[in-house]
């Protein structure tokens, strides 16, 4: 099941964002989508079980461990996620358990089952193949055309 404009659109339409997978390392992709985010001011919340707050332009994002620890993330909290595939599809169950329907796989982080899980339980998926990278849909390629998709950019 390929994703779409629609998806998109839909993904950016979220109130709110979670990264799984952010990181302090400004070298890694989990640092470069939470970066992504917060330069365009978007409510968004890093997801790493090892470090209290990550430091963004000058800006300390505090950290929670899980997705169970966001607010009320049934509510219309977008996740993207930047983890390894075994990781990823333990994070795709938690999200499905706490009612997410929103999720953006980047490049890397999922398999064959990551995506049967994720296309199976989820109401808006990007990932794989699509979007305007060679790599697939990736919130650094796609993102901003999400967000003007959504009327927010």
């Amino acid at each position: 099941m390929a994703a779409t404009n629609a998806a998109l659109r839909a993904f950016f339409q979220s109130p709110k964002f979670a990264v799984v997978g952010a990181s302090s390392n400004t070298d890694k992709f989990g640092y470069k989508v939470l970066k992504w985010y917060t330069t365009r001011n978007l409510a968004v919340t890093p997801i790493n079980p090892g470090s209290k707050a990550i430091e963004v332009d000058g800006v300390a994002y505090p950290t929670v461990a899980s997705l169970a620890e966001l607010p009320a993330p049934q509510e219309g909290t977008g996740v993207s996620i930047i983890t390894p595939p075994a990781v990823t599809l333990r994070t795709l169950e938690q999200a499905k358990a706490l009612g997410i329907r929103a999720v953006f796989l980047q490049p890397g982080t999922f398999d064959n089952a990551v995506l049967e899980f994720a296309h199976k339980n989820f109401t808006t998926v990007l990932a794989g193949d699509g979007g305007g990278g060679s790599e697939g849909w990736c919130v650094l390629v796609d993102g901003d055309r999400g967000l003007q998709l959504a009327g927010k950019l």
